[in-house]
């Protein structure tokens, strides 16, 4: 069994990691010349805003006494800049936020791995470009501009990572620092000569960001006072500063100011994925060479904003992220970062036809030469007879359009210059894709047959050892032919010799050759195979067809609940008609009652709100109050028991209900210091931590009768659920337990009516390692009920109360008792142990099933895989590279979430395992048995 699953889990892994050489792969390329505009800049020097979380409305916006939210902002808008939407896309994060407004690029999500914090790859920027860069704002983001730089002209300054605190009383002091730290900075330059010599330099850059209004908006909400007020403290810190900048340099309007937001926010206070509202961010620009306000009549757009923040009168012009790059580096005269797919916004520009049209030109020969290197690696690595290349952007067109662009130059056709050169961009755009995703064919389709290879044979080694279905059907064994296994080397050794004269990386070696052992053992079960198919032709037509149709309206509503969670309601609700189909109802009329109650009551979760968006700390309050009658009823009888009570039992117990005050009181507590801004008391986050140490542990001092360590395990799981918990979903786990508690019953019901004989009664059964292997039985149709029911109630456990394949969907708030200050990892750890809670509760429910239902977990276990990867390939083919970023974000979400799960299933066997028959036993204590 352990060679089985270790060979499974290393398939898995491939099948995993496969998605990320397929789409997740750097788009960066290196060795290209840098391209410069040849004609002086506007401006000398350049001033970039960020504000970190900033809604583009709610910038623009009025507040409630009619007045603008950012007066200072509103002014420059109506008077002396420009002003639009920038278009961010997913994920919404800080990081990539940054890397696509300075280095004028998408970041592969690669650097998720990093923590949004260190450069996976190196790249070019705007700050590398420049003659010096001053910056002041988080070390999380300063620092990765100045490691990518070279040389020693990028300066920062930051405040200490500590400082940036959800619990802080007052988050806008992470601004005002900033301000106060370059009033300070500017001061010190009149007396430092050689400061102010670099000060009075061309092509410098001077970076602010700010992090107050992100910070307030993840603690308070965006809608909140707190969030709104810092909006107000930017705007008059800017305003402050670009007075300071036209004292310093004597008004010489050689100044140019950028600001806009790396990313927008969630009403609920989240960010990640590809809401409006995380992805409208606001981008106002003004100062030399840039167009001053342009009122016209109508504008061309589909959303309320402009009459909402009454601006349909200034002309708006919305710009991709990456463009604001391009524009950056035109406006000071420095190259385009190398690796910018950022196309220059023109009509933002101030200045000659001439200057556009030459930095339009620039701008395309910029990426132009990039698709270069691309098509040249690709072409090196490729056999000439099988490279097919980009045939709308041939060498020959490239010099072609190049030529007459500089035809229409000469000829003063800016115009038709500027036009002919975006064409030419948007042609090496697509060029740059088309090379990027060169082998997604090749390798999605070695994938594929991976994928139905294993399927296939963990449905042939089910059939093969844990069935009855083709025995007595073929007596005679013919072993494999070595013809077969010879075919197979042959293959082997092609492929990888094709591989190895193309010079592809290892990973594609893994992917092109692991099908190859895969069918190998696949067509050596061909006997299997054959007394299959003759086992299924002596079913009648009209049962084979109703089994199937079953089976893949089952699978296809575990795909759709990725899409549409109340296909879980309408799953339970089947399942709570479950009792009257199998006559359940005639014999276990309570026990059918409360499988029929409790469906129902979980399938309620899955049409409330994701979680985050509506926190009410009162139903966090409610679910320990019930989660603590529960104790009192499992401490009353266990005083009742006749047996001679053990006290460490009643001592455990009374642990674990502490657990549960204790959590509920550092809840209600840490909830109130947060609203008084008081931060997160040092002993509630002692105890927090205590708490979930000790939930670890606990169970494992329980006694291993099923009903005893199940309820263990549950009390713990849900004090240190409590204190990861905001709202209603602080009910769910115990909601779903009492599920699985029914669920087992049921099972042994089923059985009995089948006609198996059931030694034991549930709660006289012991959890153990050493279980009698000739207590196992066959499998039967049956048990492929119990795999389908488990897959879906691991499904709602994902699921029942959000939709976590969208980042948007995570609360950091959940993770308050804890820690609030920022730490990515730590942070991501708790969320990510809250999820898995109701999951160890399903898999150590099924665990009971097991034993209840005398299967081996071998058995039943493959059976859940085979589900699991039957939908993985659904959402393989589900994943797609076009459409709207929200849309590809989600699909390929989907399949890292379900590949995930597969994997998971593995780890959390072993965990459940562990859980409910490992026994702990305390020195000096004497071990009880159940008489």
């Amino acid at each position: 069994m352990l060679l089985y699953f270790t060979v499974g889990l290393f398939v898995h892994f491939v099948f995993f990691a496969s998605i990320f050489d397929i789409y997740f792969t750097s788009p960066l390329v290196h060795g290209m010349t840098p391209q410069i505009i040849p004609l002086p800049p506007p401006a000398r020097r350049l001033v970039l805003f960020v504000a970190d979380g900033l809604r583009a409305d709610a910038l623009y916006e009025f507040d409630e006494n009619g007045n603008p939210r950012a007066p200072f902002i509103r002014n420059i808008i109506m008077h002396e800049g420009s002003w639009g939407i920038s278009h961010t896309r997913v994920p919404t994060e800080s990081r990539p936020g940054h890397v696509a407004l300075i280095a004028g690029f998408y970041e592969d999500v690669s650097a998720v791995a990093k923590g949004w914090k260190e450069n996976p790859v190196e790249f070019d920027s705007l700050f590398n470009e420049s003659k010096y860069t001053w910056s002041w704002g988080s070390p999380d983001i300063l620092s990765m501009f100045a490691k990518g730089a070279t040389g020693d002209h990028v300066f920062t300054y930051s405040y200490d990572a500590n400082d940036e605190d959800f619990g802080a009383q007052d988050v806008t002091k992470l601004d005002t620092w900033v301000f106060d730290k370059i009033k300070e900075f500017f001061h010190a330059a009149r007396k430092n000569q050689s400061l102010f010599s670099k000060l009075n330099e061309e092509k410098i850059v001077f970076f602010l960001h700010l992090l107050g209004i992100d910070t307030n908006g993840h603690a308070h909400r965006p809608s909140s006072r707190e969030y709104k007020d810092n909006i107000k403290l930017v705007d008059e810190g800017i305003k402050e500063i670009v007075s300071l900048l036209k004292e310093f340099y004597g008004n010489d309007e050689k100044t140019a100011f950028v600001l806009t937001s790396d990313h927008g926010m969630t009403d609920w206070g989240s960010h990640g994925a590809g809401h409006l509202s995380e992805t409208f961010t606001p981008f106002v620009t003004w100062g030399a060479g840039i167009k001053y306000p342009q009122k016209v009549s109508t504008q061309q757009f589909d959303d309320t904003l402009l009459k909402e923040c009454k601006l349909e009168y200034w002309k708006r012009q919305d710009i991709n992220q990456a463009d604001i790059a391009p524009l950056m580096a035109s406006l000071i005269g420095v190259p385009f970062p190398l690796n910018s797919v950022g196309i220059l916004p023109v009509d933002y520009l101030n200045n000659t036809d001439v200057f556009k049209a030459e930095s339009m030109y620039t701008n395309a020969v910029q990426i132009l030469e990039q698709f270069k290197v691309k098509m040249t690696q690709k072409k090196e690595v490729t056999l000439p007879f099988l490279f097919t290349p980009f045939k709308l952007l041939s060498d020959s067109e490239q010099l072609n359009i190049l030529r007459k662009a500089r035809s229409y130059i000469k000829q003063r056709k800016y115009d038709e210059a500027v036009s002919l050169c975006k064409d030419l961009i948007h042609l090496a755009l697509k060029g740059l894709s088309y090379y990027h995703t060169y082998d997604r064919f090749f390798l999605g389709i070695s994938v594929v047959l991976g994928f139905v290879g294993w399927a296939s044979y963990a449905s042939l080694l089910i059939i093969k050892s844990h069935s009855s279905l083709t025995r007595g059907v073929s007596k005679q064994v013919k072993k494999p032919s070595h013809l077969l296994t010879c075919s197979f080397v042959a293959i082997g050794v092609l492929i990888a010799f094709f591989l190895l004269i193309q010079g592809s990386p290892w990973t594609y070696y893994v992917y092109c050759l692991l099908p190859v052992p895969i069918w190998h053992a696949v067509l050596r079960e061909y006997q299997v195979f054959q007394d299959l198919v003759t086992s299924l032709l002596t079913l009648p037509l009209s049962h084979f067809v109703g089994y199937l149709l079953v089976c893949t309206l089952g699978i296809e509503v575990l795909v759709l609940s990725f899409f549409y969670r109340y296909m879980l309601t309408a799953g339970l609700i089947v399942f709570a008609g479950w009792p009257f189909i199998t006559h359940l109802w005639t014999r276990a009329k309570s026990i059918s009652l409360s499988w029929i109650f409790f469906c129902l009551l979980l399938a309620v979760f899955p049409l409330m709100p994701v979680v985050g968006r509506k926190p009410d700390i009162f139903l966090v309050m409610g679910a320990g109050l019930m989660v603590l009658l529960l104790s009192l009823f499992v401490v009353t009888s266990l005083i009742k028991r006749k047996d001679g009570f053990v006290n460490g039992e009643l001592l455990l117990h009374l642990s674990q209900m502490l657990s549960i005050v204790l959590s509920m009181c550092v809840v209600y507590s840490t909830h109130n210091s947060l609203l008084r801004k008081q931060g997160l008391p040092l002993i509630n986050q002692i105890v927090s931590w205590i708490i979930l140490a000790s939930s670890f542990v606990l169970p494992l001092l329980s006694p291993t009768v099923l009903p005893q360590r199940l309820v263990s395990i549950l009390l713990s799981s849900m004090s240190s659920y409590l204190l990861l918990s905001t709202g209603y979903e602080a009910l769910f786990p115990l909601v779903l337990s009492c599920v699985m508690f029914v669920w087992i019953h049921m099972e042994q019901e089923t059985l009995q009516q089948c006609g198996v004989a059931c030694k034991q009664k549930v709660s006289n059964i012991q959890f153990t390692y050493n279980t009698d292997i000739s207590q196992f039985r066959q499998l039967s149709l049956d048990d492929t009920r119990r795999a389908f029911f488990l897959v879906f109630f691991l499904l709602t456990a994902f699921f029942g109360t959000g939709n976590i394949a969208s980042i948007n969907s995570f609360d950091l708030a959940s993770v308050y008792c804890f820690l609030t200050i920022f730490s990515p990892f730590m942070m991501g750890a708790l969320m990510m142990w809250k999820i898995l809670i109701p999951f160890v509760l399903v898999m150590c429910a099924f665990e009971a099933v097991q034993l209840t239902t005398q299967l081996s977990s071998k058995s039943l276990f493959l059976m859940v895989l085979v589900i699991s990867d039957i939908m993985a390939l659904h959402f393989f083919f589900l994943v797609k590279d076009y459409g709207s970023w929200l849309d590809i974000g989600t699909s390929i979400s989907h399949y890292v979430i379900v590949m995930s799960m597969t994997i998971f299933l593995v780890f959390l066997n072993g965990l459940a395992q562990l859980l409910t028959t490992k026994k702990l036993k305390l020195c000096g204590k004497p071990k009880s048995h159940l008489i």
